[in-house]
């Protein structure tokens, strides 16, 4: 055993696996406690709300060293009595307001839409929130309006509207320097509403020709940002790159980035938390696909989707409620290139179906 991480947040799943599987004995707290979490982690709590999580931590951690904390969305802010392993309170409050990475990339020269009151068509979305939950095109004053009377009272940001592909970039950093771990293509949900936008899976890595260049424009914003650990930067990648944020915390993508690169994502982390980055930038061996399933009603898992681990994770328990729009699991698919990887991943998607069905 390497050591005791403790890992709270949200969504922990994808760390506390990483953490496992790089030798550590792992502890959570964590809102959804799925199968695979609770297989991996030694112990675990369930939250509901987040301001629950202090009380959770104190208890599974009552009577044994912990060697490292691990936030994850919605405990960034949380000063814990243990050595912490990822961005500073201080600095991660600064990237979980998006007017705040605007005002970043814009005096460091970094490329990213334009603010301009009155253009449009552009892209609302709240200051703060993950996942990319009620971003919307707005095409007029009307249009902002009908989401200000959606969302009353929640502050939010205005930005230019790019055209291109959503595109991320993974990097480990030391407060200093930063290293790109890997390029992915982002999956976004589609449909309409306020769910269009949403995170739902990535495929790693991205090949594309401005690749090289989003992997230099992510290295300098972490470097200049003081983030530590594992920070994602996210792009639209079209004619041009348009930074669009930055994540001072593990990111969705971390499943595909291990599977593509074969490198422990977690031991990169702590080896960055510690002052160590890679020598150079890793690369990927095969193509990781990841897709999110979404109830499209309200349902109820009845199957054990755990017979089914080689192809998903984020396991529901037999018998747990779903609403119409959440996730009930992630699928995988992977293969020597993209094309393969997306169609193991389409045939994966049918089994579950089948289970969830």
């Amino acid at each position: 055993m390497k050591g005791r991480a403790l890992v709270a947040g949200f969504a922990t799943r994808h760390v506390v696996s990483s953490a496992k599987k790089a030798g550590y004995e792992v502890y959570a707290v964590d809102h959804f406690c799925d199968q695979d979490l609770c297989r991996d982690a030694r112990e675990h709590r369930r939250f509901d709300e987040l301001d629950e999580i202090p009380d959770l931590i104190e208890e599974i951690c009552s009577g044994r060293s912990i060697d490292w904390f691990v936030a994850t969305s919605g405990a960034e802010g949380l000063t814990v009595p243990f050595r912490r392993a990822g961005t500073p309170p201080e600095v991660s409050a600064r990237f979980l307001d998006k007017c705040e990475i605007q005002r970043f990339f814009e005096d460091n020269q970094i490329p990213v839409p334009g603010c301009r009151a009155g253009a449009y068509p552009a892209m609302v979305k709240p200051r703060r929130g993950a996942g990319g939950w009620r971003n919307r095109v707005v095409y007029s004053e009307d249009d902002l309006q009908v989401w200000e009377e959606e969302w009353p009272d929640v502050p939010y940001l205005v930005q230019g509207l790019v055209a291109g592909t959503p595109a991320s970039v993974s990097c480990v950093a030391d407060g200093h320097r930063a290293v790109a771990v890997a390029v992915n293509e982002q999956i976004l949900r589609g449909g309409e509403g306020d769910r269009e936008y949403g995170f739902s899976g990535s495929i790693t890595p991205f090949e594309h020709p401005m690749a090289a260049r989003m992997m230099a424009i992510a290295e300098r914003a972490v470097a200049l940002s003081g983030c530590v650990g594992s920070v994602g930067v996210d792009f639209v990648v079209g004619d041009d790159v348009w930074a669009i944020e930055i994540n001072p915390r593990f990111q969705g993508t971390l499943d595909t980035v291990e599977a593509a690169t074969g490198k422990s994502i977690f031991g990169l982390h702590i080896d960055a938390c510690s002052g160590v980055l890679p020598d150079c930038r890793p690369r990927a061996g095969r193509v990781c696909a990841r897709a999110i399933l979404f109830a499209d009603r309200d349902l109820t898992v009845h199957a054990d989707l755990a017979r089914l681990s080689d192809a998903c994770a984020d396991i529901p328990w037999p018998g747990t409620e779903i609403e119409e729009g959440s996730a009930v699991v992630s699928v995988y698919g992977q293969g020597p290139d993209r094309a393969a990887a997306c169609a193991m991943l389409d045939r994966n998607i049918t089994r579950l179906r089948t289970y969830i069905s």
